[in-house]
């Protein structure tokens, strides 16, 4: 009788508790605080990263300057004619960071007696000047296949690359050194650098100064050349669309340049066939460990970001 009691039969039915309170509380106060140390460390990271610009840009780049003008004129002495120097380097392109770049320098003789000389003729004048001019001062002078190269006792090394100045262009030695190459375009690179940094707000470069920095710490043989370098970031950001900070820019090259340095890059000034022959063709095994490299680079650059540490940044610089 009245079995049924109990309002409906069936038992009771379930429903999930709303969260506590407390529980919405403390994810919100999570969030607010991983946005806090991500915004904290944004801030500290680009300031370091900015110091470290003042540090390079505080190196004695004048230094480098006048030791270009010194061999200019140990160049020019005793030939009928005048010489002009074409920087195809980071000198010219101002990524030069003392301790961190090679300053090379394209001198072109122009309307002289050397005009009918080889490469090998024109090479050994610059040696035999630069080493007069420079005796007894501690200087290294060395002539290579293409270039004399000169290192200073205070650490400063330029490479002076001989050029002639023809009726149809400049020109320098082959590849091989065994004759005169095609018309060569010096100033064609520092053009696109300086238009890809202009679009950007005069923040390529300054990141190419921190690529340079950076790898500083990989093994000698996973660096790549600053001509290389500028190449890569030319590519990295012609198209860039991210944050235009220090830090993001560099996360971006590096891991740009970990895929990219797969292949060769074509030299647009016509001075070789790639940038950056030197670590062979594309797949080589130089060019996959110079990737595999600068990829663990970039993973340690993404987990300093995920932890929030600047120690971890400040780490891959050496500190």
């Amino acid at each position: 009788m009245g079995g049924g009691g109990g309002g409906g039969g069936g038992g009771a039915r379930w429903y999930p508790s709303p969260p506590r309170t407390s529980d919405a509380g403390a994810r919100v106060d999570r969030a607010v605080s991983q946005a806090a140390a991500a915004s904290t460390y944004d801030a500290d990271a680009n300031a370091y990263l900015q110091a470290q610009l003042s540090a390079y840009n505080d190196r004695d780049a004048a230094a480098t300057q006048r030791h270009i003008e010194t061999l200019k004129r140990a160049v020019e002495k005793e030939i009928d004619g005048e010489t002009e120097t074409l920087f195809g380097g980071s000198v010219r392109r101002h990524t030069y960071v003392d301790g961190l770049s090679d300053a090379d320098v394209l001198m072109v003789v122009n309307n002289s007696s050397l005009a009918d000389a080889s490469p090998q003729q024109l090479l050994a004048h610059f040696e035999q000047r630069i080493s007069d001019r420079l005796a007894g001062l501690g200087v290294e002078v060395k002539a290579g296949a293409l270039a004399v190269t000169v290192k200073y006792a205070d650490g400063t090394e330029i490479q002076v690359l001989p050029a002639l100045r023809t009726a149809t262009g400049i020109r320098i030695a082959n590849a091989e050194g065994s004759g005169w190459s095609p018309v060569v375009r010096p100033q064609e690179f520092a053009r696109k650098l300086t238009t890809v940094n202009q679009s950007l707000g005069g923040k390529v470069v300054p990141t190419i100064k921190l690529f340079k920095g950076l790898q500083t710490q990989l093994p000698s043989n996973d660096q790549l050349k600053g001509y290389h370098i500028e190449s890569l970031a030319i590519e990295a950001f012609r198209n860039y669309e991210g944050r235009t900070t220090p830090k993001d820019m560099l996360r971006h090259l590096v891991r740009f340049a970990s895929d990219r340095v797969r292949g060769p890059i074509v030299d647009t000034t016509g001075q070789s066939r790639h940038v950056d022959d030197y670590l062979g063709g594309a797949g080589s095994l130089e060019r996959l460990r110079v990737s595999s490299a600068l990829a663990r680079l970039s993973n340690r650059l993404e987990a300093a970001e995920r932890r929030g540490s600047l120690d971890g940044l400040k780490s891959e610089f050496g500190e």
